[in-house]
C-alpha cells in the first residue's frame, strides 16, 4: 500500500519558498490522542498558517507523509534552492531517522525542529533527538502555536537577509 501523501500550498507574491513537513501520523491530529497532541487537525494548523503567509507573501508548502524515504526524497528539493528554509516536526522518526538527518545536512538548508507535544515531560526515549543539534531552534510543548511561531522567525530570518 502506498503511503499517504498530504500536500497543501499556501502562496502569494514573495521571492521565498518555505516547506513544512510533518512525519509520521501527523495526518491523524485531532483524533489521535487529542489529550497530547491537541484537538486541531492538520488543515486546521495549515489553514492558520494561511494568514500568517498571506500577510507577509512567502509561498509554503505543506507536506505530511508517513513514510521516511518520501520525506527524505521531500527534503531533497531543497538542493539547488527549492525551498529557502525548512520547519518539520518529525514526529517518531525524531527519535530514529539517522537517513533523515543525514539529507537535512546534505541540502544545507536552514531548518526549526517543532514538537507539538514536550518531548522532553514524556517517555525518556523520546528526549533523544536526531535533529535538534543541526536545527536553528526547536520549539516543543506549546501545541499548534509552535508552528505559528516557527513560521514567524522562518519569515522574518529571510526577511533580515533582503
Amino acid at each position: 500500500m502506498a503511503a499517504k501523501q498530504n500536500t497543501h500550498k499556501l502562496t502569494k507574491k514573495s521571492g521565498y519558498n518555505i516547506l513544512l513537513m510533518h512525519g509520521p501520523n501527523l495526518n491523524l491530529l485531532g483524533k489521535r490522542e487529542p489529550q497530547i497532541y491537541g484537538k486541531m487537525t492538520l488543515d486546521d494548523i495549515h489553514q492558520e498558517l494561511e494568514i500568517i503567509c498571506q500577510k507577509s507573501g512567502v509561498v509554503l508548502e505543506c507536506y505530511q507523509n508517513n513514510s521516511e524515504g518520501a520525506l527524505i526524497s521531500k527534503t531533497h528539493e531543497c538542493i539547488g534552492g527549492g525551498y529557502d528554509f525548512l520547519i518539520i516536526n518529525p514526529a517518531g522518526y525524531t527519535h530514529t531517522s539517522i537517513a533523515w538527518r543525514d539529507a537535512l545536512l546534505a541540502v544545507n538548508t536552514p531548518f526549526i525542529e517543532v514538537h507539538l507535544s514536550n518531548i522532553f515531560a514524556r517517555e525518556e526515549f523520546r528526549h533523544k533527538s536526531y535533529f535538534s543539534d543541526i536545527a536553528v531552534g526547536i520549539i516543543s510543548g506549546l501545541g499548534s502555536t509552535g508552528y505559528k511561531l516557527a513560521l514567524n522567525y522562518a519569515i522574518n530570518s529571510l526577511l533580515e537577509k533582503e
